[in-house]
């Protein structure tokens, strides 16, 4: 047992100083209908400019979500959750961006099938990790909280990826997790962006949600637990960015959130990860997990 330990340190020792001499994987460019509508307007059209005044109702807030933005971080400090809530803004309602974006999702609504409406609302929509249930181990949902920590991860890598058997890699998982909660609804309350549907009354959402739009948690999770996953298994990174992006555009599928939420969130997590990197927890706790996965 003695020497075990020691082996295990040294480990530890030695994939710390990896850690140390490596970057993080650079952010790839926008892909996909995100590329095409960066390149329009995101300014305010004064012939729109109306819809300008129009913000996420105060009256749908709900405490829940709120209690989230009080938390500690786990390894980002407090200045730089404050400096990141400030990192991205949504383009203006009025925009040319933003009425081509509305005119993109009318067309999902348009074409979007059983099938799509029935795995984006009724099976991704209902995945999700929250930090405050694992606190309590008898909670009900407790079980199936830390099974959704492990989706990405359990969908790329197989049945066998759990937090069961990857305990270094649930406490990464956590402690990043736990600050994406932060900052989600830190920028979401902060900005105020009115959902979709309260801009283009021609829309009908398969779902009505009670915090701002922008930027998208759904998809913010997503990826910044496909970019943590890409760490560990490098190899199936192509597999772990897919898998975020159908997240993210289930929510397009939904009629809840503009792509420029979900291309907001991609940007926002390489971010967050970028400012994680030379946090001394972080790195011990990547270490950590790295080992599990060598």
């Amino acid at each position: 047992m003695i020497r075990y330990f020691f082996i295990w340190q040294l480990l530890i020792i030695i994939s710390v100083s990896t850690i140390a001499g490596q970057h993080l994987h650079p952010l790839e460019p926008a892909q996909n209908h995100y590329k095409e509508l960066k390149l329009l307007s995101a300014d305010v059209n004064p012939i729109r400019a109306h819809l300008d005044d129009i913000i996420f109702p105060p009256s749908s807030y709900t405490s829940g979500s709120l209690l989230h933005v009080m938390a500690t971080p786990e390894y980002l400090t407090p200045s730089e959750v404050v400096a990141l809530k400030s990192f991205l803004q949504f383009p203006a309602n009025s925009s040319d961006q933003t009425q081509a974006e509305l005119e993109f999702l009318l067309e999902w609504q348009d074409k979007r099938t059983p099938d799509q409406n029935s795995r984006s609302s009724d099976f991704l929509a209902r995945i999700g990790y929250w930090p405050h249930i694992s606190i309590m181990k008898n909670h009900e949902r407790y079980e199936e909280n830390m099974k959704h920590l492990f989706y990405e991860g359990r969908t790329v890598l197989g049945e066998e990826c759990s937090y069961t058997n990857y305990r270094a890699t649930a406490v990464l998982l956590e402690g990043v997790t736990k600050d994406m909660r932060i900052m989600e609804f830190t920028i979401k309350y902060h900005l105020l962006r009115a959902r979709p549907y309260h801009i283009e009354p021609r829309l009908e959402p398969l779902a009505r949600i009670s915090s701002p739009s922008f930027a998208s948690g759904h998809t913010l999770w997503a990826y910044i637990q496909a970019f943590i996953w890409s760490e560990l298994v490098p190899k199936k990174r192509a597999k772990f960015l897919a898998l975020a992006y159908e997240i993210g555009e289930s929510r397009e599928i939904m009629g809840i959130h503009y792509p420029s939420d979900e291309e907001a969130a991609r940007v926002l997590a390489h971010k967050m990860l970028e400012l994680m990197w030379d946090n001394p927890k972080f790195k011990s706790d990547l270490s950590k997990a790295r080992i599990e996965w060598q």
